[in-house]
């Protein structure tokens, strides 16, 4: 049996006024995922716990198996796994953004323009990272480069159960109430500060001003936490595990539940992603003996944040197309096979950021399809089927066939 899940980050919504009152879900063309859900089960979970605050971090770990209230430890130190830094018991890693600000002379007047800086690309934000490192690292605090706009600082000894807010949260809000607070933040917020003005001028940035793109003229931190400790993914299941993902969160979990991260040439976190290429891989790991894949594509979630509406039904139909359609064709070379499909949290466009409404999911299972009576899969079609997963970590067990409280897969029943 081979197992694969392809989540699409942030693809829940609201219904859209611009959409007719659909939802992008609704309106998306995607044969391949209405074809699961006419043949398989359609429910709804509620990965984010009540009490938690609504991110990829929490609703990935509920989705891999992991109960957030006793893995979770902060969202940093799951990036800074995967991009191999070696946390220490005593250090505390934090998401580190590259950001645009406005020009302001006072930092706490400035507004958030865009919490990816025009998604700059990751060799020019290693060069400014480096720089930030070489300006602003000290003997405690140093700085690692990551992916386009994410990046990780470690802090030895650093505080935790700071008040941080995630920047895609504060998009053209000025930035005054939402600074570091907290035990040891004033540390936080003067680093900060010292990188708006050393930024101000870098080559970098103006190479991008003069082409048009924003500038990365601004560190923003958040998402604190230590290592986690993780049981491992084949401990639990015991099934070989790999993750693929041009995500370092998504890396760092895998990674950390001893499973192996696959990179994909071109995989982005957006819209313009290798998705063929993240599907190729997951065949690929499939054959070369693994048992479970988990495939995550970013550019819902994004398009989300940035209100792109007619983007975001795009990355759905690119998923359906160029994602879950290639890997069906590359199962069938399999005795079974089951598969499922969900997002993690929804990402409204109407709010451009994260919720923890629950979520709609379909599973399909090549030796036991059933006519489930429903014409496709969104947000509405799922729920109607009385299929309610409320303890999210619980979805894994229920995928992979294993018995909960003697419940069996495609029964409509409440978890």
């Amino acid at each position: 049996m081979k197992y694969v899940v392809v989540l699409g980050d942030g693809m829940a919504d609201y219904p859209v006024p611009q959409l007719g009152g659909k939802t992008p879900l609704e309106l998306a063309k995607k044969p391949n995922i209405d074809f699961l859900a006419r043949y398989g089960q359609a429910g709804m979970v509620k990965t984010v716990p009540d009490g938690i605050t609504p991110g990829s971090d929490v609703a990935n770990l509920s989705v891999m198996g992991y109960d957030p209230a006793k893995y979770y430890t902060g969202r940093s130190p799951l990036e800074a796994v995967s991009m191999g830094v070696d946390l220490a018991p005593d250090d505390v890693a934090f998401r580190c953004n590259l950001v645009t600000l406005s020009e302001q002379d006072d930092y706490s007047e400035k507004i958030m323009i865009d919490y990816s800086s025009d998604e700059i690309p990751s060799d020019q934000a290693a060069e400014i990272i480096e720089y930030i490192n070489k300006k602003l690292g000290s003997h405690d605090i140093a700085f690692y480069p990551g992916i386009s706009y994410r990046h990780c600082m470690v802090w030895n000894r650093g505080p935790v159960g700071l008040d941080l807010t995630p920047p895609h949260d504060i998009l053209e809000k000025k930035i005054a109430d939402y600074l570091p607070k907290g035990h040891d933040s004033h540390v936080l917020l003067k680093l900060m500060e010292e990188s708006s003005r050393i930024l101000k001028d870098h080559p970098v940035n103006k190479k991008r001003i003069s082409m048009g793109l924003k500038p990365a003229n601004s560190i923003w931190l958040w998402g604190e936490g230590k290592k986690p400790a993780i049981p491992k993914f084949y401990d639990k299941y015991q099934l070989k595990g790999s993750v693929v993902s041009a995500v370092n969160l998504l890396k760092g979990i895998g990674l950390c539940a001893g499973m192996k991260s696959v990179d994909v040439e071109g995989a982005t976190g957006n819209i313009h992603t290798n998705f063929r290429g993240k599907a190729r891989a997951a065949i690929r790991e499939l054959e070369s003996g693994q048992d479970f894949v988990y495939v995550h594509i970013e550019a819902p979630d994004e398009c989300g944040h940035r209100f792109e509406i007619e983007n975001k039904v795009k990355s759905i139909e690119l998923i359906d197309e160029k994602v879950v359609g290639p890997i069906l064709e590359g199962l069938e070379q399999f005795e079974d096979y089951c598969i499922m499909v969900l997002p993690d949290h929804p990402t409204p466009l109407s709010l451009r950021t994260h919720t923890s409404d629950p979520v709609p999911f379909v599973i399909y299972r090549k030796s036991q399809p059933i006519e489930s009576g429903l014409s496709g899969y969104d947000e509405n079609q799922s729920k109607s089927t009385g299929l309610y997963i409320s303890q999210g970590y619980k979805l894994m067990d229920y995928f992979l066939g294993k018995d909960i409280g003697s419940r069996k897969l495609c029964e409509p029943i409440m978890i």
